[in-house]
């Protein structure tokens, strides 16, 4: 296995961070898109799993996270988390050629995949969501809009709800490149992303594996149901896990929940 860490320049010129983590005569590549305020190397386990299966897997920070340039956790417009994503796939696409490409995208990094897939459809060969905001049933941040103003920014408070291992709270309050602010306009941003990604539903029709916890206390696992009834996809998969909270694949169950996602990807080579 081989890792190279460099940068990838978004749609606009925004760098963004950028890592591959290589296998000989990969099947497949995955491109793993992370949530709010954490960052793509929270992912190493899941990456070693794909590794250990034949995948190729990708991965960056989003703007204004970790290690990328742009204001901290900070949208002006939604659409900028999507065509961050769809740089990501263009660039990997041009790498890989005909090996087919899918996507892991977890909790805000599900509403970007999933919104990637619904404005981009076809691109990747399936999408599989974790956690995905893809409505927003729990209001974790109160009512959006938020009448504040511009440029107001909250203490980080998810870490409490993002896992049941007290282990990786701790981790997760103690990692230097988890955003410990998070913007209004962040949030408002994500309000307007998920009434869009609402109202153009029928547009989504990749193959999708929908998972959630259903003791999720950041996005609720109806948001999953909801999106799950309402999109077009022919090639869909819901899988409501008991007893899981927010990061199914840092849960203790998370060899389980990781092995169903590689399972759904092997199905459909």
């Amino acid at each position: 296995m081989t890792r190279i860490e460099t940068t990838l320049q978004s749609f606009d010129g925004t760098q963004l961070y950028f890592s591959k983590d290589t296998v000989e005569n990969a099947k497949a590549a995955v491109v793993i898109v992370h949530g709010l305020a954490e960052h793509a190397s929270r992912y190493d386990y899941v990456t070693e799993k794909l590794n250990a299966r034949g995948f190729n897997v990708y991965r960056f920070d989003h703007r204004g996270h970790a290690r990328s340039e742009g204001a901290r956790t900070f949208y002006s417009d939604f659409h900028h988390l999507i065509d961050d994503v769809n740089a990501v796939v263009e660039a990997v696409l041009q790498e890989i050629g005909d090996t087919p490409l899918y996507i892991i995208g977890h909790s805000m990094g599900g509403f970007a995949s999933s919104s990637f897939g619904t404005k981009y459809p076809g691109k990747v060969k399936g999408i599989v969501l974790s956690g995905a905001l893809t409505r927003y049933n729990t209001k974790v941040a109160g009512e959006l809009p938020m009448e504040l103003p511009a440029g107001t920014y909250f203490p980080n408070e998810l870490g409490n709800g993002v896992c049941s291992d007290p282990e990786v709270v701790s981790a997760y309050a103690n990692d230097p490149l988890v955003e410990k602010q998070i913007s209004v306009d962040l949030f408002n941003s994500l309000g307007y992303g998920v009434e869009w990604l609402k109202e153009n539903a029928k547009q989504f029709v990749d193959p999708v594996l929908v998972m959630h916890g259903a003791n999720d206390g950041l996005v609720s696992e109806k948001d999953s149901r909801d999106f799950y009834g309402d999109i077009a996809s022919t090639d869909k998969t819901l899988k409501i896990y008991a007893h899981l909270m927010h990061e199914i694949f840092n849960e203790t169950a998370r060899d389980e929940v990781i092995e169903e996602a590689i399972a759904w990807i092997e199905k459909r080579l």
